[in-house]
């Protein structure tokens, strides 16, 4: 089962539901380009990731679904669109493994988190193979059986 990230600089958003639904095979960390309002609205904690995915087309990553809510202030002059189509920045290497892996093994690509790093925002992307029913409640009974053991630990520690 693969590991969740931490970001020790700030987390901004998760897609769980992405943990949920699909097997991670790698990840790979795209920069954004954003515009001067997202980032502030981000900096504010309103982005959100649910149902995002990455978009490949032309030699380029796109973010899709991505919601970012404008704040009433800093978006007065500009028409703001929540949910615009957002380039990722990637080197050549790691986009053309991305394509390669799309196209052929039948991988998807999805956007799992958004994070500060330092001052800029970057998008953990994965390339990831999706879950059979069957798969997901198998994920849920192990996670079910980590906490149960976890939670029997925990409880011998303050018995001693």
């Amino acid at each position: 089962m693969a590991k969740q990230t931490k970001h020790p600089q700030g987390s901004i958003a998760q897609n769980k539901k992405a943990m949920h639904d699909f097997f991670v095979e790698s990840r790979f960390e795209a920069g954004l380009a954003l515009a001067g309002w997202e980032v502030k609205s981000l900096r504010a904690g309103k982005g959100q990731l649910v149902d995002s995915y990455v978009l490949l087309k032309d030699g380029e990553a796109w973010l899709m679904g991505c919601h970012i809510t404008p704040l009433k202030t800093a978006s007065t002059h500009v028409i703001a669109d929540p949910t615009r189509t957002r380039k990722l920045l990637l080197n050549k290497r790691e986009l053309e493994k991305l394509f390669s892996s799309v196209q052929q093994k039948g991988y998807a690509c999805v956007a799992l988190s958004l994070y500060w790093k330092q001052h800029l925002v970057k998008c953990e992307i994965a390339l990831a193979k999706g879950k059979k029913d069957f798969d997901k409640r198998h994920s849920e009974k192990e996670r079910d059986a980590d906490r149960e053991v976890q939670r029997a630990m925990r409880s011998k520690g303050k018995d001693e």
